[in-house]
């Protein structure tokens, strides 16, 4: 019988870069890497309907298993045939392992700390941080997993690796990944040794169980060891001689080492596997995740800036709530190929945000989304033209204003 799951790679940038342009086959479909990868947190990508997200571009979509467990719960996604089926999405599907809400709900809980050092304090986190989330509270880690309070209403919950695994085998995306501890970017050296360590051996249990389950899903390990090389290259190497199907590579950076740790991960991990970044969207950290061998990125960036007026263009980004787009009659991006873009005027998202109506964060987010996965599109068509550092440099001195070196300094 036929593998159901490979990867296979088409080209490689050279040049002392490691990027790379490939396929990944799963069982439904194929995702085009580099790939920017749609969240759907809760089985819907927020504002817009599966057939809008497939016309977008988007070849996957990735759910929140956190989020999917408390409600409507595992069981019922099971019996609807899978997150993918419930939604109405044909194309590929991944779903994160809850270990991200390890770290929102434990050493991040009510400090305003994501992924990378920043704040980005939204619902569409997927953390259960929103300011709606009045029952959440610390989590408890010990060496068998987390105890963690329901956001919704204050239940008590635990996930260890072999539960994370069994969730996601009822969620039954394609791609699934072992449970892990994401630290916060500011946790000090032996905070990050022992919460690696712990990761490392969570991934074994998560091998173990999904080798027992026998679901045909593809499952990433989950490389974590925050902006120190020491630890990145170590859990590179623990988990790179693990069995999985692909990796993930973890947050917990401060923005000037997305590139270097990418690097010093992906040097280490066996090239003839798939790596996915989890959480990270912005133009210039896709560009560093592609050139440093990153092959899928996720982030919730596209809708949750949609739903705020924040908009990309090849000029940066814009905020419609300005008010010198209240009579700008003209697309966000005259060079975009969306609905949004071929349809309606700046003036008219204006309107729209101002009089609180609904459509506003449905063709703001359409247009975003649009953005970012064209933006991977055009750097796998320029590697596989050998034309990547033009087009880098053209993009993002356009975005940021900056050359790229100087965005690098």
């Amino acid at each position: 019988m036929a593998k159901k799951f490979d990867f296979k790679i088409g080209k490689t940038m050279g040049n002392g870069a490691i990027g790379r342009a490939g396929v990944i086959r799963t069982p439904h479909g194929e995702i085009q890497t580099p790939a920017f990868i749609a969240v759907g947190t809760k089985a819907t990508v927020k504002a817009l309907a599966p057939e809008q997200v497939a016309s977008l571009g988007a070849q996957a979509v990735l759910a929140n298993t956190y989020h999917l467990y408390l409600e409507p719960g595992p069981e019922i996604v099971k019996v609807a045939g899978g997150f993918a089926k419930f939604m109405r999405w044909r194309g590929p599907t991944f779903t994160d392992s809850g270990g991200f809400q390890v770290f929102s709900l434990g050493a991040a809980f009510g400090k305003g700390v994501s992924k990378v050092a920043r704040n980005e304090n939204d619902e569409d986190d997927a953390d259960g941080r929103s300011a709606k989330n009045v029952h959440a509270a610390p989590a408890k880690i010990d060496e068998d997993g987390v105890t963690f309070t329901s956001h919704i209403d204050g239940s008590t919950h635990r996930f260890t690796p072999e539960r994370s695994i069994q969730v996601q085998r009822d969620l039954g995306a394609d791609i699934i990944f072992a449970f892990d501890e994401c630290t916060s970017p500011h946790d000090p050296y032996p905070k990050q040794q022992e919460a690696l360590e712990r990761t490392n051996r969570w991934a074994k249990r998560s091998l173990t169980e999904h080798e027992r389950g026998g679901s045909g899903q593809a499952l990433f390990g989950v490389v974590q060891g925050g902006k120190y090389r020491e630890l990145r290259e170590s859990s590179a190497k623990t988990i790179g001689d693990m069995d999985f199907d692909g990796f993930g590579i973890g947050g917990s950076f401060t923005k000037d080492d997305i590139g270097t740790a990418v690097r010093w991960v992906n040097a280490i991990l066996p090239a003839d596997r798939p790596r996915h970044l989890l959480g990270i969207g912005e133009p210039l950290d896709i560009f560093l995740g592609v050139e440093n061998g990153v092959d899928t990125f996720d982030c919730v960036s596209p809708t949750r800036l949609g739903r705020n007026g924040a908009l990309y263009t090849a000029r940066g980004r814009i905020n419609v709530w300005n008010a010198r787009y209240v009579s700008v009659f003209e697309p966000i991006d005259k060079k975009c190929d969306c609905y949004t873009c071929e349809n309606f005027t700046l003036a008219y998202l204006s309107h729209l945000f101002r009089a609180q109506e609904m459509l506003a964060a449905t063709l703001a987010s359409i247009h975003n989304l649009r953005f970012l996965v064209r933006l991977a599109e055009d750097i796998r068509k320029s590697i596989l033209e050998d034309a990547y550092e033009r087009f880098r440099e053209d993009t993002l001195s356009s975005y940021y204003g900056r050359s790229y070196e100087q965005l690098r300094a």
